[in-house]
C-alpha cells in the first residue's frame, strides 16, 4: 500500500490519525507536510510528536528554521519550517543534509520551498479541507 487517505472531523481524533501515518510510514522517517496557512500542518505534527513520546510541547520553528525535539528515550526528532526561506543557501547554512540523513524523524513544513533538497525517499502529508470543514489528511510514498 503506497498511499493512505484519513478524514478527521475534529482534533481528538488526531491522535488516531497520527499512529495510522507513523504505522504507514514503516521505516520512513522524513516527512513532508503540505497544505495551506492554517491547514494543520504543526497541529498535526504536534500530536505525531506526542505519539512518539515527545518531553518538549512541539511549535512551529517560523523564525529559528527548525526545532529539535527529544523524546522519553532520549532520541532526537526534527521539526523544519521553510515558510520564510528566502534562498536555498540558509537551508545548506542550518545543515540540513546532516539533520535529514541523521536516522531521526524529521517533519518538514513547506517542503515546496526545497523541492530540488528533498532525500529520495519520504512521506508525503497533503492535508486539505472539505466543505464541511473536516480535514483530509493524504499520505503516500514517495520517491524522488
Amino acid at each position: 500500500m503506497n498511499k493512505l487517505s484519513i478524514k478527521v472531523n475534529n482534533l481528538n481524533e488526531l491522535p488516531d490519525a497520527a499512529a495510522k501515518i507513523l504505522d504507514f510510514a514503516g521505516d520512513y522517517k522524513v516527512f513532508a507536510f503540505e497544505g495551506k496557512m492554517g491547514a494543520g500542518k504543526t497541529t498535526l505534527i504536534s500530536t505525531i510528536c506526542r505519539v512518539l513520546n515527545v518531553i518538549d510541547e512541539a511549535s512551529s520553528p517560523t523564525f529559528s528554521i527548525v526545532n529539535e525535539y527529544i523524546t522519553e528515550t532520549n532520541e532526537s526528532i526534527f521539526h523544519f519550517d521553510f515558510y520564510r526561506i528566502k534562498k536555498i543557501e540558509e537551508v545548506y547554512d542550518i545543515g540540513f543534509e546532516e539533520y535529514i540523513y541523521s536516522d531521526s524523524y524529521c517533519f518538514m513544513e513547506w517542503p515546496e520551498l526545497i523541492s530540488d533538497l528533498l532525500p529520495e525517499k519520504y512521506i508525503s502529508v497533503r492535508i486539505s479541507e472539505n466543505d464541511e470543514g473536516e480535514r483530509i489528511i493524504e499520505v503516500d510514498k514517495s520517491k524522488n
